[in-house]
C-alpha cells in the first residue's frame, strides 16, 4: 500500500449522507482503497431522515 492516497485523496476524510446503501457503499469502497475508520459514525435526524457521517484516514 502506498503511503498516499489514490487519485489525489486527502489523508483525511469525512463521509456524510443519508443512512442508507449508497452510503454503506461509499464507506466500504474507502476501506477498500486503505482508509481506515476514525471513530464511530455520527448519527442525527433531519425531520425526514436519519443522517450519517464517518471519518476516515488513510492507512
Amino acid at each position: 500500500m502506498s503511503d498516499q492516497p489514490p487519485d489525489g485523496l486527502p489523508r483525511y476524510r469525512v463521509l456524510t449522507g443519508p443512512d442508507d446503501e449508497t452510503f454503506c457503499r461509499r464507506v466500504s469502497e474507502a476501506l477498500d482503497l486503505g482508509y481506515r475508520l476514525h471513530g464511530g459514525p455520527a448519527v442525527t435526524y433531519n425531520g425526514e431522515r436519519v443522517i450519517v457521517a464517518q471519518a476516515l484516514l488513510w492507512g
